[in-house]
């Protein structure tokens, strides 16, 4: 019996004839593919995703390079961040009230808060992080006006701190004027006008290179700006408190007494209590020797002073537990060079 085969009945010629075309179409099917397949090798010129995962981890997607935006436009990354090579990396200036009222013939002097944002803009620059806090001396003071039409102490320190939010946020708009990006933060909440004061909110803006600019003291009566200034360095870090004031720096005597009155270029914190000296109140004092924090007193009203002064250079008078000019040996000057040659290279 005779058993039909469909592959033994098929000619040579069909069999060659159905390949053929069967291979041709297949070429056609596979042509798209290894079209699109180019496609897909070809890595994408810019792919940035914000919500999927699978982009990211896909080995056709790079994942990007992370990186955060310096201080005026300058663009660094996230594990190579410059670190100055300066004597201060976070410092927290002081300015009183005084200061900022210049001449007195005005309350604030718009020259004055001018040339603080253009100095400060100089050195925001080269990286180093600056805080600010404010006195009101030059709209009311407190002790001053205490006892009063029966106005009481806390009431007047109150409105003594109203005076500094009203100075801080006349610094920023001014700061902000020549795009130095700001922050205010006070001690209790004006939310409409500012930011209350949190140390984690305030030390990220300032690695982010904001001025963060406080005010309202530290919220209490009977304490003075100096000591809020003292006590917001020691919260942020700060590595030393610059009190920037209408005088050069400390005198053995009044100068405006006393033409010969000699300028003080180091002092000590006891030396400063002892001798009773006119330069922070003793809370602040008191406040920066517990906690090993400098304390730079300079002429604000000079030019490049507070520039000089962030930087570490040499200016006004210094006040710390030891002086800067004396107990350092050779071998210990030998070694801070090493240091900063290995950190240059």
């Amino acid at each position: 019996m005779a058993v039909f085969s469909p592959s033994l009945s098929l000619s040579p010629s069909f069999r060659l004839s159905s390949f053929s075309s069967s291979s041709s179409f297949a070429s056609r099917l596979r042509a798209p593919s290894l079209m699109l397949g180019a496609r897909r090798r070809t890595p994408p010129l810019s792919v940035v995703s914000c919500s999927s995962g699978l982009a990211s981890d896909s080995p056709n997607y790079p994942r990007p390079q992370t990186a955060t935006m310096a201080p005026f436009g300058l663009l660094r990354d996230e594990g190579s961040m410059p670190k100055p090579s300066y004597r201060w990396h976070r410092v927290l200036l002081k300015v009183s009230g005084e200061a900022l009222a210049g001449d007195q013939t005005q309350t604030i002097d718009p020259k004055i808060t001018m040339s603080i944002a253009r100095e400060v803009a100089s050195v925001t620059r080269l990286g180093i992080e600056v805080a600010i806090v404010v006195g009101g001396g030059n709209i009311f003071r407190g002790a001053s006006w205490a006892g009063c039409s029966g106005l009481d102490r806390s009431s007047a320190d109150y409105i003594g701190m109203l005076a500094t939010v009203m100075n801080a946020m006349f610094l920023q708009a001014t700061m902000e004027s020549i795009g130095i990006p700001t922050r205010v933060q006070t001690a209790f909440r004006m939310s409409e006008v500012a930011e209350p004061y949190i140390k984690r909110r305030a030390v990220r803006h300032l690695e982010k290179g904001r001025v963060v600019i406080f005010a309202a003291g530290t919220g209490n009566p009977f304490f003075t700006t100096d000591t809020a200034a003292a006590l917001r360095c020691a919260e942020i870090n700060a590595e030393v408190v610059l009190k920037a004031t209408n005088v050069d720096g400390v005198y053995e005597d009044d100068p405006r007494v006393n033409p010969n009155a000699r300028l003080l270029d180091n002092l000590t914190y006891q030396e400063v209590t002892s001798k009773d000296l006119s330069v922070m109140d003793m809370t602040a004092i008191t406040l920066c020797q517990e906690n090993n924090i400098p304390v730079v007193v300079f002429n604000l009203t000079k030019p490049g002073n507070i520039a000089k002064a962030i930087v570490g250079d040499k200016v006004g008078t210094f006040i710390g537990g030891r002086n800067p000019q004396q107990g350092c040996d050779g071998s210990t000057l030998a070694h801070e060079l090493r240091i900063l040659n290995e950190f240059e290279t």
